[in-house]
């Protein structure tokens, strides 16, 4: 199994536009980017596919880009066990502004039970919204705590409920 082979299939059974980029050569592992609006779709064939199988995914990292890039990303990284093969997924998404709602990806915690903690640390850390998600709260923070900590923009709050915050 390659990366090029990974491509040729989710293209055939999804279409030319559900892979935008690969890099194979600078990333260890391979990665593809994929958009948005195609993230469920694509892992549910490559979980699924018996020539892939990606049964684990070992993580989903938020990355912010910064306010210069204007980007946040959810990257996924699969592992499958019976070919020994990894893969990267990124999805690059528009940063919102403060008075705009979060960006928005599908959920894929129906396909792997790992994705539930994970989404709901992207969410609560860097604030990507995962429609669909079966529990999406807040997993470190409190419920009402103010902003998203580890965004680049980040201004903490001086005090949560009369406590002193910053120190």
């Amino acid at each position: 199994m390659d990366l090029s082979a990974i491509v040729n299939l989710l293209q055939q059974e999804l279409g030319t536009q559900v892979v935008i980029g690969t890099d194979d050569i600078n990333a260890k592992p391979p990665v593809i980017l994929v958009p948005a609006e195609h993230i469920a779709e694509v892992c549910q064939v490559l979980h699924e596919h018996p020539t892939m199988y990606f049964d684990y995914l070992a993580c989903i990292t938020a990355l912010d880009n910064g306010l210069e890039k204007g980007t946040l990303e959810a990257i996924y990284n699969l592992y499958s066990i019976p070919f020994n093969y990894q893969l990267m997924i990124k999805v690059s998404l528009p940063r919102n502004k403060p008075d705009e709602p979060l960006p928005i990806i599908s959920t894929v915690s129906h396909i792997w039970q790992a994705a539930n903690w994970h989404e709901r640390e992207a969410y609560d850390l860097i604030g990507i919204y995962f429609t669909g998600h079966p529990d999406l709260r807040r997993i470190l923070l409190p419920g009402d705590w103010e902003g998203h900590p580890l965004r680049t923009d980040y201004v903490q709050q001086q005090s949560y409920h009369g406590i002193q915050v910053d120190y």
